[in-house]
């Protein structure tokens, strides 16, 4: 067997000494099959790769041609970013005669591996995917890659495969933000980032240090915190409120936990943005929908979408090698509202 050809039943059987017929039903876990014998063949299938097509099989007896269709992997719904990625994904796709098949990994790794194991065996075209926050190990993605589908991050990337990706300029965004934060006025601005694995938290607090060093303004690490969600930000805000010498500016990793540290420092008392100034990350609807409305760094979320689906369907259609990783970067635009002075 051509060692890049991807493994099939026939090639099971062949191993094995059997038929076609025992390789499949053994794979379903047929008892028609000992129980020795279909862990032997099972066990092998997963060493190799190899994962029975279920769309096919789904298929076999229909008069409907099978779809192109390729998988996107979320980390999460809630976040309007992420929505937007997704119909940028979608309606893109959709323009070129392709369906995707969309799975949330929940932010948990071994949902993720799961969710990458089921692409394959459907035999999905080609994965976008956003990883969770907790991947440090990268051997799922690696796979897909051996196995020949084209594989594009977005978002959060991942720095351990050497893969296509579509993100926007967090560096230039947070640095950016906080320029605007320092130019109105603020001295002592604190940040709520994401973990530090992640790519995007790197850039974004990179941006956000260099932009403090910029205008020679200290790094107080007591008012660096992990913090990217509002139940967070509602639980450390007091803390850091109650400092003697309290920030008098917040920059968060994105809208939710700006959101809850505006949320608090209103029920402590304080006025935004005279007392506090606070600048979030990503525009969505709950921006507009807080009072005052909040400041914040667009992301264009449809766009990042709209690239990642295009740099796959170009690979699947031979327009791009399938070797050669593409790396875009979508603009950002720091959008001032209520929130800062």
């Amino acid at each position: 067997m051509d060692d890049k050809a991807p493994m099939t039943m026939k090639d099971i059987a062949r191993e094995f000494g059997i038929s076609v017929a025992t390789v499949s039903r053994a794979l379903k876990d047929s008892p028609r099959i000992s129980e020795e014998r279909r862990k032997a063949i099972q066990q092998y299938a997963r060493e190799h790769n190899f994962y029975p097509n279920a769309i096919g099989e789904a298929l076999r007896h229909s008069r409907v041609m099978p779809q192109r269709i390729i998988g996107v992997i979320v980390p999460e719904f809630t976040h309007y970013y992420f929505s937007s990625i997704l119909t940028g994904i979608e309606e893109t796709a959709a323009a070129r005669g392709y369906h995707i098949m969309v799975a949330l990994s929940g932010e948990r790794y071994e949902r993720e591996v799961q969710i990458c194991e089921n692409f394959h065996r459907y035999k999905v075209c080609g994965v976008i995917v956003s990883q969770a926050k907790d991947t440090k190990n990268y051997d799922h993605y690696q796979k897909l890659i051996d196995a020949g589908i084209p594989l594009v991050f977005y978002d959060r990337i991942c720095t351990g495969v050497n893969a296509s990706r579509v993100v926007v300029d967090d560096y230039l965004g947070a640095y950016n933000a906080v320029s605007h934060l320092i130019a109105t006025g603020c001295k002592r601005i604190a940040f709520y980032g994401s973990p530090m694995q992640l790519q995007i938290s790197k850039n974004r607090f990179n941006g956000y240090k260099d932009a403090l060093l910029e205008h020679g303004l200290p790094i107080d690490e007591s008012i660096i915190r992990e913090c990217d969600n509002r139940a967070d930000a509602e639980i450390v805000t007091p803390v850091i409120l109650a400092m003697e010498n309290r920030p008098d500016g917040f920059f968060a990793v994105n809208d939710d936990t700006a959101i809850g540290i505006l949320y608090t420092a209103k029920h402590a008392g304080l006025r935004v943005p005279d007392d506090v100034s606070i600048c979030g990350f990503t525009n969505g609807q709950r921006a507009v929908a807080c009072d005052p409305m909040l400041t914040t760094v667009e992301q264009r979320g449809y766009r990042v979408g709209e690239e990642a689906a295009k740099i796959l369907m170009d690979k699947v259609e031979g327009i791009s090698p399938l070797e050669k990783v593409e790396k875009r970067i979508v603009r950002t635009r720091l959008v001032t509202r209520g929130t800062t002075r």
